[in-house]
């Protein structure tokens, strides 16, 4: 047992850390060849900040965990509103600009849908799988060529600036890239290990391993992105961040996993944790609202968000071993 609990720790803390280096490498290796510091915020950086649950998704589908898998993803878009959205806003109140409302949280709501929707039968089959991942290119091609249209985008910039100060020579960023993706992998394996190796011990299912432990763990370099961008008054990417995220590990991460190895979804999962994924993306709409001026989630309001993830948190463990 004593040994599981290591190799999560071992595992989560070479995982956060090689992601960081994989992202740094990455952009840099790209800014070398040219691409705009847009595109690499949307698609380099992107892909970095979620590469954890992506190789914990795709490793543990390999290994034949689904609920982990599963887990995984879905509970990382539970922490990612309420956990990580809940602390930033208490950090400083996040403003919502119409947009968001207009735009990324409709779309974020409609693949919540079609997530639940898909699983609502106990399986993710393959095609699901191939549908999941159609949407997410879609919607990466579309928000690409958007993005290229507008003048000033506030993500890009602010890539733009860290590689700025950031620069390194070809050869480091090729290295980094290089070293923080085997690192990536090797981590994940860890901790996969030790999560299942847990839930054994404890006599628990993966899914409830997955939807607490590891995906608290691999959502820690968005809790430290978001963190870092209220902290400089950036609420643009702070929300930026969590939104895309979750629509990465909805469509991409479910995606990736589902076309490794077709799943079996425990009934729980939709009408508990898919339900709360639900349940909270909508309640962005109420609190980014703007009653009385311009939207934002203040801090009464990123405290519910953060009472929401430990009652839920709470209820997961309390269920689960007093069954």
């Amino acid at each position: 047992m004593l040994l599981s609990f290591l190799a999560i720790a071992i595992g989560l803390s070479i995982l956060v850390w090689s992601a960081s280096k994989f992202v740094e490498g990455s952009a840099a290796t790209a800014g070398h060849f040219g691409m705009p510091p847009l595109l690499i915020g949307m698609v380099v950086v992107g892909f970095g900040t979620s590469a954890p649950e992506m190789v914990v998704s795709a490793l543990s589908a390999t290994q034949g965990n689904p609920g982990l898998a599963l887990g995984n993803a879905y509970g990382s878009n539970i922490t990612n509103i309420a956990l990580i959205l809940g602390i930033t806003a208490l950090i400083s109140p996040i403003a919502v600009h119409s947009q968001v409302m207009r735009k990324e949280l409709p779309i974020l709501t409609a693949v919540t849908a079609l997530a639940a929707w898909q699983v609502w039968d106990g399986e993710l089959t393959f095609v699901d799988a191939l549908v999941l991942l159609g949407v997410f290119f879609l919607l990466l091609a579309w928000s690409i060529r958007q993005g290229m249209t507008q003048k000033a985008d506030a993500l890009g910039v602010e890539i733009a600036e860290e590689m700025s100060h950031r620069a390194m020579p070809l050869r480091n960023a090729v290295l980094w890239l290089i070293v923080g993706l085997l690192l990536l992998i090797v981590s994940s394996r860890i901790l996969v290990w030790g999560a299942v190796e847990l839930a054994l011990g404890f006599g628990v299912s993966d899914l409830i391993i997955g939807l607490t432990i590891v995906a608290v763990g691999t959502s820690l370099p968005e809790l430290a992105s978001s963190v870092i961008a209220a902290r400089k008054g950036e609420h643009d990417i702070a929300l930026g961040n969590i939104l895309g995220s979750n629509l990465f590990n909805t469509l991409a991460v479910v995606g990736i996993a589902g076309t490794i190895s077709p799943m079996t979804v425990a009934p729980e999962m939709f009408y508990r944790d898919i339900a709360v994924m639900a349940a909270l993306t909508l309640s962005l709409f109420i609190l980014g609202y703007g009653f009385r001026g311009p939207g934002r989630i203040n801090r009464l309001e990123g405290g519910l968000l953060l009472a929401c993830f430990v009652g839920y948190t709470v209820y997961l463990i309390s269920t689960t071993f007093s069954s």
